[in-house]
């Protein structure tokens, strides 16, 4: 078997540039030894968590929001079998949307886990064990990433009590009390679920703040808004244990700074501090594929590897682990191998937390300009000025939007509040095209709507804004 390109690993880098190097006209195959495509994303990850968000946001809404809109249900009733029902089905809509486009274009479905073995040449291992040797003139690691665990923490999953993100999108029942060790995106998010649908939580996270890495005064007004919710935090605490106790867990530690040590008892522990780059059993080292420091993929800024006509994208590479960045790279790698000029640009990659209220940011954060040394101004603006948001009973938050001091130009936005996974893309376009605060501020954005916030904030930056 000869291919043009053979991409191993079927997540969102992997089936994307499978799916954009055979519009290209290559000849493709795609490894993954998953029985379906979509990898942790959409099969246990991205899609599935997010149809419990809106579920669970639902279920809370009816419980406590309706009435003041004269809206009369009595006390919501939680039919959890049927909740994770949806989760299921919407993750085989999605399945099936790419089971289509896989055969749509063309592309070989080689089920098995890919091996390297060396410029040009693979090997695809059955569930049975039998392997086949595949020719492919490029070839794309798109492998992701799993579960990190807890440094030097021996932490047995279970999926029962002691669970990674991928038991906490399947408990059986709510739990009584859950601790998520992790004050990250993954846990915050999949807190966030099962508090609203009746658990006690408690979030231990190493750092002195929650989302670390998010710009500073938006992790803070996030943390008072899941404290609001009922949502408790124990932060610069170092855990010690994670074990098994009677029916439930406990969790061990310390604090960062030095002090006594705390136990924390739970019936369900959620143990979500990150990933980690996915290599193991693809023969990379073997093949003279170099690693980085950190058991990443060592690539240059065009995606190849120390061997020439081998690729690397996604989770396994530097760089953010976010589904639509290695998108972005599935995409850039197939048109470069086509002969094409594929870029990504880095500083304009959005990320978002779906929670209630939302989070999200684009480019930089204050804490990175100053660092940096940039000279920059800073609008804001509160969604409880905002008439769309008062009619929605959604006024929590605010829009900052970070410009150039001496050129204007964006260079961050950072948004909490409903819908501002949605609406932070029109700063990421704006961002892209070099824009300046000036130009969002003196774009007409439609009234009543959310968006104005995003406005009013370039106001504040350019210039003043008006409904403030």
């Amino acid at each position: 078997m000869s291919y043009d390109v053979v991409v191993i690993g079927a997540g969102p880098g992997g089936y994307v540039c499978a799916i954009k190097a055979a519009q290209l006209g290559l000849k493709v195959g795609l490894v993954e030894k998953r029985a379906t495509p979509g990898g942790t994303c959409i099969n246990i990850g991205c899609i599935p968590s997010k149809a419990l968000l809106h579920a669970s946001e639902m279920f809370a809404e009816a419980g406590h929001s309706f009435a003041a809109l004269g809206i009369d249900v009595g006390k919501p009733k939680l039919d959890l079998a049927k909740m994770l029902g949806h989760r299921q089905a919407t993750v085989d809509a999605n399945v099936k949307g790419l089971e289509f486009l896989i055969k749509k274009n063309k592309i070989d479905w080689l089920r098995g886990t890919g091996k390297v073995i060396g410029q040009g040449k693979l090997s695809v291992i059955g569930d049975d064990g039998t392997e086949k040797e595949i020719e492919a003139k490029n070839i794309v690691i798109a492998t992701g990433s799993d579960v990190a665990g807890i440094p030097g923490v021996d932490v047995k999953f279970d999926e029962k009590v002691i669970v990674s993100s991928t038991g906490a999108l399947a408990l059986e029942k709510v739990p009584g009390t859950l601790v998520v060790v992790g004050g990250g995106v993954i846990g915050l998010e999949l807190g966030s679920v099962w508090s609203r649908l009746g658990a006690k939580v408690t979030v231990v996270e190493y750092l002195d703040t929650i989302l670390g890495g998010m710009d500073g005064e938006v992790a803070k007004q996030f943390q008072k808004l899941l404290a609001k919710q009922g949502l408790d935090f124990k932060l610069g605490a170092k855990v010690t244990g994670v074990a098994k106790s009677g029916k439930g867990a406990k969790v061990t530690f310390e604090p960062v700074k030095g002090g006594d040590a705390e136990t924390l008892d739970a019936d369900v522990v959620l143990v979500a501090t990150g990933r980690r780059p996915y290599v193991d059993g693809l023969g990379l080292e073997a093949a003279g594929v170099t690693l980085d420091e950190r058991g990443r993929v060592a690539v240059d800024d065009h995606f190849c590897t120390s061997i020439p006509g081998i690729y690397a994208i996604g989770d396994v590479i530097r760089g953010p682990m976010l589904a639509h960045k290695g998108e972005d790279e599935g995409a850039a790698v197939a048109e470069i191998i086509a002969g094409q000029a594929g870029h990504v640009n880095y500083d304009v990659i959005p990320s978002v937390v779906y929670t209630s209220p939302e989070v999200a940011s684009v480019g930089k954060t204050e804490e990175e300009l100053k660092k940096a040394g940039i000279a920059y101004k800073a609008g804001k603006f509160p969604f409880s000025a905002n008439g769309r948001a008062r009619a929605m009973q959604q006024t929590d938050g605010f829009v900052k939007v970070l410009a150039d001091e001496a050129t204007d130009r964006v260079l961050g936005v950072h948004i909490v509040g409903f819908g501002a996974g949605e609406m932070i893309h029109e700063a990421a376009v704006l961002m892209e095209f070099g824009g300046s605060s000036e130009d969002l501020a003196r774009t007409c954005h439609a009234h009543p709507t959310m968006s104005e916030a995003v406005k009013e904030a370039a106001l504040a930056t350019f210039f003043k804004p008006i409904h403030m």
